[in-house]
């Protein structure tokens, strides 16, 4: 059982590991994302988000745990960040491999109307949507051209002047249904 005073200092081993590896990995992880570019730490997708959590976790482990290694540390960030890279260049060569990998962007309000089946699916609240259009400067929805949630999963905001004269067909990578188009339009 651990007294009291081993909670706040067990021993000078545990210190000089904490002094060792920190530095070692903290240098390695910046090497890494020198090697594999800037996306390796960026949130840009779920994917990008795990490896970013994932990291914080695995540098913790030889820097805390007595029976994680430097080195084992230092290969499962750099595995990390090797799958990162060639998951990332995958998508940029494969349609495929993005259409599973990334999310697609979800109209959550079109020309001033909520779209409840995909606030649903991508449970998002219509107080989070009215915090988006305020924080871009829109009083009201009826203001609202679109509410998008992206890929990374920000919500971006449009003006019914911006999107003026488009169908749902011109909005590239979006995916609007007829049924939403013409429903939604009173122009339609």
């Amino acid at each position: 059982m651990q007294t009291l005073a081993t909670l706040f200092f067990d021993g000078w081993d545990n210190l000089e590991r904490v002094l060792i590896a920190t530095p070692v990995l903290y240098i390695a992880v910046i090497a890494f994302v020198r090697l594999t570019g800037k996306r390796s730490t960026s949130q840009m997708n779920n994917f990008d988000w795990i490896v970013t959590v994932a990291i914080g976790s695995i540098i913790a482990s030889p820097v805390l745990l007595k029976d994680v290694s430097i080195s084992e540390g230092l290969l499962a960030i750099g595995l990390l960040f090797g799958l990162q890279w060639v998951l990332t260049s995958l998508i940029i060569r494969s349609k495929l491999v993005c259409t599973v990998v990334r999310a697609s962007p979800s109209v959550l309000v079109l020309r001033g109307e909520y779209q409840r089946d995909e606030m649903t699916k991508s449970r998002v609240t219509e107080s989070e949507i009215m915090s988006a259009i305020r924080e871009n400067g829109y009083a009201s929805l009826d203001d609202i051209g679109l509410v998008v949630l992206e890929s990374d999963a920000k919500l971006s905001v449009l003006s019914k002047d911006a999107i003026d004269g488009v169908s749902g067909s011109d909005f590239d990578g979006l995916d609007i249904s007829p049924n939403q188009e013409n429903s939604e339009d009173p122009d339609a």
